[in-house]
């Protein structure tokens, strides 16, 4: 979407920190992940510098590492949906978006659940659909392995077109109707027993990278929450996914693609530089630098000093030692890669964890990090960006008070709320009745 001075509009998110590598807890200012008011400053600070919506993460079980907690992660966080009904009340216009596991719920039940949200918000609901072959996950609900990795997005593809059906059983002047639904992964019949909310369907959000994640957000949803931070990778993400649109039938804007970013200011580009840096060494503390060595060895290395060099020891590739986290697909390789980096370089444990972990965003003045966000929207490397802060609550203030006013003077982001739905917001079009 263009403005009236034919720029192309940003679009902006926030991410509501926690389940993630990039909260430092560590600072003073850090808050609770689980206390309401953290959730509402969070979202008053979004909808105060006009952000399309407010994002929420979800984790189903509480990773573990060596058969413990993991230290670092989030322990606690309270459920998606119920957060964001009670920040309906405190909010105005704000979209409320959820993350809910397509392979531990069931369609009728998780469709009344967004319906409701989106009746209570005013038409403000999103739904990120998320899915899990995750035999350790599976374990919470007494189902352990029992979805075929390959199976993952087959089941949600027909678990969201089911989704929909339910929606639609109810006609726009509010008549149900019953449904029944007869497929692979789901036989139900029945009436919905919440009407047509305001947006006829909350938005769906998507954020697989895989080829099959690809294809699936272009058939079924509005917006991708991708992790690709640079120019190249934005642009070639975007162009691969707006180009398989066409096929189904749908037009490059019905689909809107928003990275997840970070960023530091500072009152100079060497002053946030230098501030980024810092947050680095916090966000890879010691412990973390050894538990990220940790993922890819899959050994115990606790005896080894984060400010030594990494270990002569090959990684053990059939490892179970972290639970609920991705592994490498080849540590092996990944080791020889991470001992190279630090030969060449003279790198110890840590720094080589800090050299090879996602940094920072966009670091610098209020001025050139506008100007690069503006870049990217511009570029066609993006729609626009889920913001990620490091701070829980109050991350995202300084973002609103310093950089929201420059992209408005630049004619890049709206000035006021013209509509009243998410959709409107995203400039998403409104789902067509099928009756």
């Amino acid at each position: 979407m263009s403005t009236a001075h034919g720029r192309k509009r940003i679009h902006l998110a926030a991410h509501f920190p926690g389940v993630n590598a990039t909260t430092v807890w560590s600072d003073p200012r850090s808050g609770s992940q689980i206390d309401f008011s953290s959730f509402e400053h969070l979202a008053r600070t979004a909808e105060r510098g006009l952000f399309d919506f407010f994002f929420l993460a979800e984790g189903l079980r509480l990773r573990e590492h060596n058969g413990r907690v993991h230290d670092l992660d989030v322990v606690g966080r309270p459920e998606s949906i119920t957060v964001l009904n009670a920040l309906a009340a405190v909010t105005d216009r704000l979209g409320l978006a959820g993350t809910v596991n397509a392979t531990f719920n069931e369609p009728f039940e998780l469709a009344r659940r967004f319906a409701t949200l989106d009746h209570l918000s005013a038409g403000r609901a999103a739904w990120n659909v998320v899915t899990s072959s995750d035999a350790f996950t599976g374990e919470n609900f007494r189902r352990g392995g029992y979805l075929d990795r390959a199976d993952r997005y087959a089941r949600a593809a027909e678990f969201l077109a089911t989704a929909r059906e339910l929606w639609d059983s109810w006609t726009p002047d509010g008549t149900p109707r019953p449904f029944a639904h007869s497929g692979p992964q789901f036989g139900i019949e029945g009436e919905f027993t919440v009407p047509r909310s305001p947006q006829g369907h909350p938005v769906v959000i998507q954020a697989g990278d895989s080829p099959e994640g690809r294809e699936f957000a272009a058939s079924a949803a509005d917006v991708v929450f991708s992790r690709h931070s640079t120019l190249e990778a934005g642009r070639e993400f975007y162009a691969d996914v707006k180009g398989r649109l066409a096929r189904h039938g749908r037009k490059p804007d019905d689909l809107k693609i928003m990275p997840g970013v970070t960023y530091v200011l500072g009152d100079t580009d060497a002053e946030a530089q230098e501030r980024a840096a810092e947050i680095r060494l916090l966000q890879v503390s010691p412990q973390n630098a050894i538990l990220a060595l940790e993922q890819i060895w899959g050994r115990d290395l606790s005896g080894y000093d984060p400010d030594g060099p990494l270990p002569d020891v090959d990684p053990d590739p059939s490892s179970s030692l972290v639970q609920g986290r991705v592994r490498v697909a080849d540590p092996v390789a990944m080791a020889r890669k991470w001992r190279a980096l630090s030969e060449a370089k003279g790198l110890s444990i840590r720094q080589t964890v800090i050299e090879t972990s996602g940094r920072q965003s966009f670091v610098g003045t209020p001025e050139s990090v506008a100007a690069a966000l503006e870049e990217f929207t511009s570029a066609d490397a993006a729609d626009g960006f889920i913001l990620v802060p490091h701070l829980t609550p109050g991350g995202l203030d300084d973002f609103v008070d310093r950089v929201v006013p420059l992209l408005q003077e630049r004619g890049v982001f709206r000035t006021e709320y013209s509509g009243t739905t998410l959709r409107s917001h995203l400039g998403l079009p409104e789902p067509v009745w099928k009756g």
